[in-house]
């Protein structure tokens, strides 16, 4: 039987795109790209930033600018704009991006004293999405991840993916960073390969026949 595979996509959403109010540089020529490739797997999860108002990775709580870095309960915590405030219109799925294949939404960093960049576990390490069971349940081996930002959710999901037992894949063509602090993305992108994450580009992906019949997604 082939390997059951999963794309997840990462925060594809309009305060991480430009003119969003944690906007990543080019985060929207992500799209195109992962439409492009969504239809390749067996199952296609979304993920989504939904904090609720006044969430504790808010500068605006500390009078502190944001990017700036602060120890919070024994843990350094990167301050950030407000942004993807639960119901709020930077917080929806960006409207270009193709919702079809994708069978899970996953809403994270809805707790407002944890914050959360995996799509497996928030950043408290103890506090689960659930995610993991739901792939588990399915048999799905290989995971691939694209999104938004490259050095913080994508790869905060890749390394907890890894450690889970899952094959991980990040396409990297289909992800953008903030790179913050500066060299962020040099660092994580060095962290994963040493962790055996697989990076690829979107272009190898497609090579590749990655569906199966299992889930009814065709050839």
């Amino acid at each position: 039987m082939k390997m059951m595979n999963c794309l997840i996509i990462t925060d594809i959403q309009y305060d991480f795109c430009p003119g969003g109010a944690l906007a990543v540089a080019g985060g929207d020529q992500t799209i195109p790209i992962i439409n492009k490739i969504s239809s390749k797997f067996d199952k296609v999860i979304a993920t989504q930033d939904w904090h609720p108002p006044g969430h504790m990775s808010f500068a605006s709580n500390y009078g502190r600018h944001p990017y700036e870095v602060m120890t919070i309960v024994n843990q350094e915590q990167v301050l950030w704009p407000d942004h993807c405030v639960q119901g709020s219109p930077g917080a929806r799925l960006h409207k270009n991006l193709n919702l079809g294949p994708v069978d899970l939404i996953i809403r994270k960093g809805n707790d407002p004293n944890i914050d959360s960049y995996s799509s497996f576990v928030e950043n408290d390490k103890v506090t689960k999405t659930g995610l993991q069971y739901y792939l588990w349940g399915l048999g799905v081996k290989h995971i691939y991840i694209c999104g938004l930002a490259t050095d913080y959710c994508v790869y905060f999901s890749a390394m907890d993916a890894i450690a889970l037992g899952f094959k991980v894949t990040v396409i990297i063509d289909a992800c953008r960073g903030v790179d913050v602090p500066s060299g962020n993305m040099k660092k994580v992108i060095g962290e994963m390969r040493r962790e055996h994450i697989m990076i690829e580009t979107h272009d190898v992906i497609l090579s590749q026949n990655l569906t199966s019949d299992r889930f009814g997604r065709g050839k």
